[in-house]
């Protein structure tokens, strides 16, 4: 037995001993990815695009609730329902969430595009794929870059992918910013596809690349070429305002089986018709959000819903369950209908320019019909007196209370109740498996995983470029065709044109307030043309207290100045130094 054991431990020793000297244990990958190996082959480049498509999609659409308060609060169009008075001085500082998560992942974006624009000339791509991979790199460079020098002023430019630690950026200048944007938009849109040949819903086009340097264009005061290049979207022949009604079988029908008041505006942006594959030749870069489909932004099993989706529908509906007269609830809540919204919880409500003022021909403009722009709410809750007519946010029963037993005042914008554009939400329209009948019993009762805003979204439709070309029209002075670009798009909502002598930067914001509303990054557009202080002051009277010029431009965060260690990153004027 000895000797056994011993021929045995000799055996192992020599094995050992043979296996080392022959490497026997070293791993032989037969494949790997890395830094080293990456970006070569069109999937790799593919996957890189789709990321981007990610990260801008989170950082505008659905990254969580400030989202959409970072774009549209604290502006003209609307105002903080679940606060007394805001409080600008905590929320737009150096250290803020507000000032700092934008700023990186906007930066994020840059890196990444950066990233693909870098690798290509070591890839193996075709000469023709480097072309439209290097375009669409540079679509999303400029789309980072132009965001952040709308919100921040002149950033510190960096065109290179990021292969090791730098803690010395300085700060371009704005006009240097915007001619690098302008610079990779032109090459963009020379080498995009057109959109009719682009093969899948949402992915970038010559005309997308036209439409946002257009914009850029007229942020750097370059009028002509602004409408040279909205005038390359409108008269491509691949695109035009949807006039009449279109993909009518999509129609939904409310708790009678009767069919739901509806226009073309309405149609615009009912669930499943914002793709060209829809019908619609209006959208021109439409962000794909579907629910319950890996990496689709729009989960339905999330209980209450604050993040991983569109949460327009939460923050902009109002919370219609606390609205009551004697304490009896007005609405069946949560219900996918026009009384409950969806499940809002009633954070965002419009601000009386936006609800009220900017409306002329309240009778005629369908954009203002209450299907579009709820007023009056159907009361749904069969235990209220009332149940069955219509409650008038005008004109409420008096002792109407809201939320915390607060006295609801008519025409006043509260938690419980306000005026809401239903584009916000999908009446009658949500996911199937967020339906509550089981245990709900009212028609169209929602589980609490509601609150997302279920639907493809415009990032860019075509009555925008009608009214970037105005606004580029104005510039030059050319008045009769800026009127003539703001009609067409009144012309579709049965509006009364404007007349020339009306038109000024004012009456073209007002008119993207009334066809944009809550779709629209507001905070983009008054920073661009730097007059988030003048239409807050005129426009806003929640927040027009606390206003301050400085608050034009958002400040540097002061993260990123202190880790600069090797040279000074300027802060903007006003904020901390």
């Amino acid at each position: 037995m000895k000797k056994i054991k011993i021929s045995i431990l000799a055996f192992i020793l020599l094995a050992c001993g043979i296996s080392c000297k022959k490497n026997f244990l070293d791993e032989k990958p037969l494949d790997f990815l890395s830094t080293s190996n990456a970006f070569q082959s069109a999937a790799d480049f593919n996957s890189s695009v789709y990321n981007l498509f990610g990260l801008v999609r989170a950082e505008f659409y659905t990254q969580d609730d400030n989202t959409v308060y970072d774009y549209q609060y604290r502006t003209d169009l609307a105002i903080d329902v679940t606060a007394a008075t805001p409080n600008l001085v905590a929320q737009i500082t150096p250290t803020s969430g507000l000032a700092n998560d934008h700023w990186r992942r906007l930066y994020k974006i840059v890196a990444e595009a950066n990233t693909i624009i870098s690798r290509i000339p070591g890839s193996k791509l075709t000469d023709a794929d480097k072309k439209i991979y290097e375009a669409k790199g540079r679509f999303f460079r400029a789309l980072g870059y132009r965001t952040l020098v709308y919100l921040y002023g002149g950033v510190p430019l960096t065109l290179e992918e990021a292969t090791s630690p730098k803690v010395d950026f300085v700060r371009a200048s704005k006009k240097e910013v915007l001619t690098q944007c302008i610079d990779d938009l032109v090459f963009a849109a020379a080498n995009l596809p057109a959109i009719n040949v682009v093969k899948q819903d949402g992915d970038l086009s010559k005309e997308a690349a036209n439409h946002l340097l257009s914009e850029v264009y007229l942020a750097d005061g370059q009028f002509q070429k602004s409408i040279d290049a909205a005038t390359a979207v409108i008269t491509s022949g691949n695109l035009n305002l949807m006039t009449s009604r279109f993909n009518i079988g999509n129609t939904p029908k409310d708790e009678n089986g009767v069919t739901v008041p509806g226009d073309v505006y309405a149609d615009l942006f009912r669930v499943g018709n914002q793709n060209r594959s829809a019908g619609n030749r209006e959208g021109i870069l439409v962000i794909q959000i579907q629910a319950n489909v890996p990496g689709g932004a729009g989960a339905t099993n999330l209980g209450f819903a604050n993040a991983g989706g569109y949460c327009l529908e939460r923050v902009h509906v109002p919370l219609t369950r606390d609205a009551n007269l004697n304490g009896v609830s007005f609405f069946a809540w949560p219900a996918s209908d026009y009384s409950s919204g969806g499940r809002g919880v009633g954070f965002m409500g419009p601000s009386f320019w936006f609800q009220d003022s900017v409306w002329r021909n309240f009778n005629n403009d369908i954009r203002n019909a209450n299907h579009n722009f709820v007023r009056k709410f159907k009361v749904t809750n069969p235990a209220n007196p009332l149940y069955g007519t219509y409650l008038d946010f005008y004109n409420l029963p008096a002792g109407t209370k809201g939320t915390s037993g607060q006295v609801l005042v008519s025409g006043k914008p509260s938690r419980a109740l306000y005026a809401f554009q239903a584009k916000a939400t999908t009446p009658y329209q949500h996911p199937q498996e967020l339906y509550d009948a089981a245990n709900r019993k009212w028609p169209f009762s929602l589980k609490d995983g509601a609150a997302f805003t279920f639907r493809d979204e415009y990032m860019f439709r075509l009555a925008e470029t009608y009214l970037i070309r105005a606004e580029a029209y104005l510039g030059l002075g050319k008045t009769p065709e800026a009127a003539g670009d703001i009609n067409v798009v009144r012309t579709r909502s049965n509006a009364d044109p404007v007349l020339p002598a009306n038109v000024n930067i004012d009456y073209i914001l007002d008119e993207r307030m009334r066809e944009l509303g809550v779709e629209e990054k507001r905070m983009l557009t008054l920073h661009r043309l730097g007059k988030w202080y003048d239409r807050v002051v005129k426009c806003n009277s929640y927040y027009a207290p606390q206003a301050d010029p400085k608050y034009n431009l958002w400040p540097i965060p002061q993260s990123v100045i202190e880790a600069n260690r090797e040279a000074k990153l300027e802060q903007n004027p006003g904020y901390p130094q």
